[in-house]
């Protein structure tokens, strides 16, 4: 494929962040896209997540800290990270190679990968709302990230030094426990430290993904809901996907990626690593993003009311939710918050987002020709959605990967 032949009707399969971004950048290259999901617009790992924009801080999953939580905490359903118990062959290898990208040399090296990406994702949401996106992203004025233990914050600003390293800018400056509760009522008592991150942003996902769809459609587009595709096939002049003929086709189906990518050479296991959420009524509704990294939990603003999330639970993304996940949240924030109506949640969910064992997304073109791939990106496909959507639409309509997508082939 050249710049002279690119394609005119193109499907995308998923209706979440990444591939919904990417129709929309791909209408900018003047095709004809058709979006299929075989659940609705944000109906996965898009819908109920933080909702954050912060891609100073946006780094691998695998890292040498994780190492530190040892086989009895993520065995255990109360921890930030759980493995259930299980006998999925699949899981553990995803797990074995996991663990061996959890060093300083492979972080490191993926991180600096991901820099790439990281400098123009706001401008991406930008370049979006400038065209025609009617949702907005709001300034996380400031990102507050807190801690009991003051103690506890330097391995955060370590792990700032080693961003910055890697050539990215985290802006930042520290104030004591009675400032941050100044700053943002919502927080507990007994916090003595926190870092307040510049510069970043945030959103309602559901709402903002519904926004990308809409904008798709009054382009021309095609978004479908509740269309299952079990199988993309070449054909002479390019590709079958269910019943009908497409130029090319994306496959950004989140972690359920490799039930279609490896048949067209994905070989990386794309784990679910699941995330809870609930909303609450607070009395002081904090102005932007609340983090707490030594418990892992996540706070957002979600219209006059909180979205509380977190855990990683590698598990199957079909799963039931666990209520014993919903319950430990429960319990950390009210530690964690003061003014929380905890007891009376709306809005519990699971969803799973799509992790790979070296951190790294998969962007790109697969084995088989006119077949691309968008997924991957761990807990950062909010982040990071747009500027892959941007990137991966040139590689589509032009057929030249750009020189920031080469560290994510998808048949790496």
């Amino acid at each position: 494929m050249t710049s002279t032949t690119t394609p005119k009707r193109v499907a995308v399969l998923g209706a979440g962040m990444v591939g919904l971004s990417t129709a929309w950048y791909l209408q900018e290259h003047g095709v004809d896209v058709t979006v299929l999901d075989e659940a609705g617009v944000a109906a996965g790992s898009s819908w109920g997540n933080a909702g954050w924009l912060t891609p100073s801080i946006a780094v691998p999953l695998p890292e040498p800290s994780v190492l530190r939580y040892g086989a009895r905490a993520v065995l255990d359903a109360s921890s930030p990270v759980f493995v259930p118990p299980s006998l999925d062959p699949r899981l553990w290898r995803f797990l074995v190679t996991f663990a061996r990208n959890c060093t300083t040399r492979r972080w490191e090296g993926a991180m600096r990968a991901l820099v790439a990406l990281n400098r123009d994702a706001l401008a991406s949401f930008q370049q979006m709302e400038d065209a025609g996106v009617e949702e907005r992203t709001k300034a996380a004025d400031p990102f507050t990230a807190a801690f009991r233990d003051a103690r506890d914050a330097d391995a955060l600003l370590e792990e700032f030094a080693h961003i910055e390293a890697s050539g990215q800018q985290v802006v930042h400056d520290v104030i004591d426990g009675a400032q941050a509760r100044a700053d943002e009522p919502a927080v507990g008592d007994d916090i003595e430290l926190a870092i307040r991150i510049r510069e970043e942003r945030f959103l309602n996902p559901s709402t903002y993904v519904d926004s990308i769809a809409q904008s798709v459609r009054a382009r021309g587009g095609t978004v479908r809901e509740d269309v299952r595709i079990t199988e993309v096939q070449r054909r002479a002049h390019g590709v079958q996907v269910g019943d009908e003929s497409y130029d090319a086709v994306v496959l950004a189906t989140g972690a359920r990626l490799n039930e279609l990518g490896r048949h067209h050479g994905i070989r990386q296991i794309v784990q679910a690593g699941r995330g809870y959420s609930f909303t609450v009524k607070i009395d002081h509704l904090p102005s932007g993003p609340v983090y707490f990294p030594t418990q892992r939990v996540a706070c957002t603003p979600v219209g006059d009311r909180l979205r509380i999330a977190g855990m990683m639970e590698f598990r199957r993304p079909e799963a039931p939710m666990d209520p014993r996940r919903i319950q430990a949240l429960v319990g950390e924030a009210g530690q964690l918050l003061r003014g929380a109506h905890l007891d009376h949640r709306e809005d519990e969910w699971v969803g799973a987002r799509p992790c790979t064992a070296d951190g790294l997304p998969l962007i790109g073109a697969t084995s088989t020709p006119r077949v691309f791939a968008a997924g991957g990106h761990g807990m950062w496909g909010i982040t990071l959605g747009p500027v892959t959507g941007k990137l991966l639409a040139d590689l589509v309509a032009t057929g030249t990967t750009p020189p920031q997508l080469l560290p994510f082939s998808p048949v790496r």
